[in-house]
């Protein structure tokens, strides 16, 4: 009995905070890759384009919608809106934001998406904002935090955790194997890109939920916004890399980017957050989005600690209170939502008693 039990915690609690966890720590290094392929010459367009085309592969058994006979043309143009904005748009800004900036900027910045989607949906009237109710309160402030936390990310960085010894500018340092911190160093740039790719991610989001709605099955949503994505991104990075050797892929470390990171993004974390969501619930999943910055500044304080700096670690850090804040502010209002709805029901029968 004591066995089953000890499995069953095991099961319910141990292994998804694990799995969850090794999640942001892989997201984290496939970052620090792309980062340091895309510093050697690898195009951020073209690096979009073969990742999302490699996951339409690896997503194509999932796609109901492909082999559907009766497409509905409403779904369509939903998964075409889709890829837009979360490949085409989201995707692009953020690796050409990585390629200016470092991957502390990516995590930091992804901390503003529910913030946004929060503005955005008081914005669209989807939801109101009540500045009486404890929930309002907290979600508002969870947003100025995560605010003032960006801001400081791309206006102030301080000084690095070591600073360079003065004898290696007399000698012929080697070209390092990893890049934390571009080469084509543009900070306030690359901040912003990341910013409006949290903005994309957003709408992304408020749009999917909708498409979900129509089409329950998210492999499906995923498979073809992806595939839409990459035909769109595809054509976008035509126009702007018009040299052909910049399409050129070698047996090296970016083509091996690439693969990792079309299956890491496309089955093996699409899968796991599904089953955490299906053990914990879609709360638990995004708790998890934070612990890249703890994760970020371990690499970046070990392996690159003269080109990390401490401010940018702490605006980091700043954002991600201000997430888990929003985060807080929800979950709070989604419980007054939930007795408010039990506290009906139990008043039905009452009235139901008095009428009869």
């Amino acid at each position: 009995m004591m066995v089953m039990e000890t499995k069953g915690v095991l099961v319910g609690e141990v292994v998804p905070c694990m799995l969850m966890a090794l999640m942001e720590f892989c997201t984290i290094g496939l970052t620090i890759l792309a980062s340091t392929v895309m510093s050697k010459g690898l195009s951020p367009f073209v690096f979009v384009v073969y990742t999302n085309a490699l996951s339409s592969i690896f997503l194509l058994p999932y796609n109901t919608f492909i082999v559907s006979r009766n497409k509905r043309e409403d779904l369509m143009s939903r998964f075409l809106l889709l890829g837009l904005v979360g490949v085409t748009m989201a995707q692009n800004l953020a690796f050409v934001g990585l390629s200016y900036s470092s991957p502390i900027v990516a995590i930091g910045m992804g901390c503003l998406i529910p913030s946004i989607s929060f503005v955005l949906a008081v914005i669209c009237r989807k939801t109101s904002v009540d500045l009486r109710s404890s929930s309002g309160q907290i979600k508002l402030m969870g947003t100025l935090v995560s605010v003032i936390g960006a801001m400081m990310l791309t206006l102030y960085r301080g000084s690095v955790v070591k600073d360079k010894d003065p004898s290696t500018h007399l000698q012929l340092a080697p070209p390092p194997l990893f890049v934390f911190l571009s080469q084509h160093e543009n900070w306030v740039l690359g901040c912003l890109l990341f910013a409006l790719a949290s903005l994309s991610y957003s709408i992304w989001n408020i749009i999917q939920v909708g498409t979900i709605e129509k089409c329950p099955e998210v492999m499906t949503v995923a498979s073809s916004s992806t595939l839409f994505g990459t035909f769109q991104s595809a054509l976008l990075a035509l126009i702007i890399e018009r040299d052909p050797t910049a399409w050129r892929l070698q047996f090296d470390m970016g083509l091996l980017v690439i693969v990792l990171t079309a299956i890491f993004g496309s089955l093996i974390k699409t899968h796991v957050h599904m089953w955490c969501i299906q053990t914990k619930s879609q709360f638990y999943v995004v708790m998890f989005k934070p612990l890249g910055v703890p994760i970020a500044g371990m690499f970046g304080c070990v392996f690159f600690a003269q080109t990390f700096h401490y401010g940018s670690l702490m605006a980091a850090a700043i954002t991600g209170i201000g997430y888990y804040t929003m985060m807080w502010g929800q979950i709070k209002e989604d419980e007054n939502k939930r007795d408010k709805v039990d506290l009906s029901e139990e008043r039905a029968p009452l009235l139901q008693e008095e009428q009869v």
